[in-house]
């Protein structure tokens, strides 16, 4: 027997992705795999921490100086990580 609201399970696992508070765990989670390919390795290196939170993203360094270097480039960074996950997600950078 054929049911008539048949779907793809791809599309309502999307779905559900999409959900807004699975969305914002799902975009961390890439943001932390692709940290070091992005970055570069010495600076995941000294990367304790990365959270996204309403659309902020925060950096947690072991080293001051790397701290002072990336402060600077913090719209850098955001354009970085907004074209690889291919959204305009985060909206201001937080380095401690």
């Amino acid at each position: 027997m054929k049911r008539h609201n048949d779907q793809i399970i791809g599309d309502i696992l999307k779905e559900w992705a999409n959900k807004k508070r699975f969305k914002s765990k799902i975009n961390q989670v890439k943001i932390k795999e692709m940290w070091t390919e992005l970055m570069g390795a010495s600076v995941a290196k000294h990367t304790l921490d990365i959270a996204l939170r309403q659309n902020k993203l925060f950096i947690e360094l072991d080293s001051s100086p790397l701290r002072q270097e990336l402060s600077y480039g913090k719209e850098k960074i955001m354009k970085i990580l907004n074209e690889a996950i291919g959204e305009a997600l985060i909206e201001k950078v937080i380095i401690r």
